[in-house]
């Protein structure tokens, strides 16, 4: 994944996916499916300064999993791969 590199307070994902098979057992097409809110971080961007000049910290690192927006960011495909680029204020938490 070293062919993007986010800019500003953006961050690099890739969606992990849920199962295919309900609590109930029942096997889930990928029509049915709703798109998985867990993702792990695969590149943080060049971040950002506040207003006073400061570099803004990043929360999360690359490796962490996370809780991000349903609907938030921009898909793209890179080697073959569904990626994500979401600014940080879309990540909602670090799962632990």
């Amino acid at each position: 994944m070293a062919n993007i590199k986010p800019l500003g307070q953006r961050v690099l994902v890739k969606r992990i996916e849920a199962d295919a098979i309900s609590a109930g057992g029942i096997v889930l097409p990928d029509t049915a499916k709703e798109k998985p809110q867990e993702a792990e971080v695969l590149s943080l961007g060049t971040g950002g300064k506040d207003e006073d000049g400061k570099t803004i910290e990043f929360s999360v690192k690359v490796g962490d999993k996370v809780l991000i927006s349903k609907y938030g960011g921009t898909e793209v495909k890179v080697d073959g791969q569904e990626v994500l680029i979401i600014s940080e204020s879309d990540i909602l938490g670090i799962l632990a």
